[in-house]
């Protein structure tokens, strides 16, 4: 694990090179060493502070920021608690990592099953995001429990756009073939858009706003 100190002097660097704007940054260096050999471009280099220094930097912080979506889903997870559990409600287990952990759920307790997904929507072409929102529907929707069922999601418009929308299954599960096998075998051939098999199970998965729980 990087020192404190050691990561702050890399942030330090790293916000130096970016200066107001990197685009603008590389576009001045860009032009900078158009038709300079190899020792002006070192004392550029040089002037512009980049050198070995920089680029371990940049790798420090790289290495830590591959960590940042799990420090999200988790600690928005626990932050989420407090306010999503009701008065006698009680934790059954809690998923917190990344990857295959052995648990079905994000969530389960007494009384609900949840997924959650910390996901800022641009409301463009987000299909990867979409196959696998997708996923963790279904696997609400069909799995056997008497329990309330919620996919916690950081906002609802764009996705609820999705689930309305007619996306092709063939598609959304290209990668999922046995999901889509499955529905097939339970709904026939009649349900192919993602807006179809919504319909079934809107109101057996509710799609909540997880952002109204995180509110300081």
């Amino acid at each position: 694990m990087e020192d404190k100190e050691d990561i702050d002097g890399a942030i330090d660097l790293i916000d130096s090179y970016r200066s107001h704007s990197l685009t603008q940054k590389l576009s001045y260096i860009e032009s900078e060493i158009r038709g300079e050999g190899r020792l002006e471009i070192k004392d550029i280099c040089k002037g512009l502070s980049i050198g070995s220094d920089l680029l371990g930097a940049a790798r420090t912080v790289k290495k830590l920021s591959a960590e940042i979506d799990v420090i999200i889903h988790s600690v928005g997870i626990l932050c989420s608690l407090e306010n999503v559990l009701h008065a006698e409600e009680k934790v059954e287990y809690v998923s917190l990592g990344a990857g295959n952990t052995g648990k079905k759920f994000d969530l389960e307790t007494d009384q609900r099953i949840a997924e959650y997904k910390f996901i800022d929507w641009r409301g463009g072409a987000e299909t990867i995001r979409q196959n696998g929102i997708f996923k963790d529907f279904y696997e609400l929707a069909e799995y056997n429990s008497h329990k309330k069922k919620y996919l916690y999601l950081n906002s609802i418009e764009t996705p609820l756009k999705f689930f309305n929308g007619g996306r092709a299954l063939t598609s959304v599960l290209s990668r999922r073939p046995v999901i889509l096998e499955n529905i097939r075998k339970k709904y026939g051939s009649s349900i192919e858009r993602v807006r179809d098999y919504y319909q079934i199970h809107k109101d057996n998965v509710e799609l909540v706003d997880i952002r109204q729980y995180l509110e300081s």
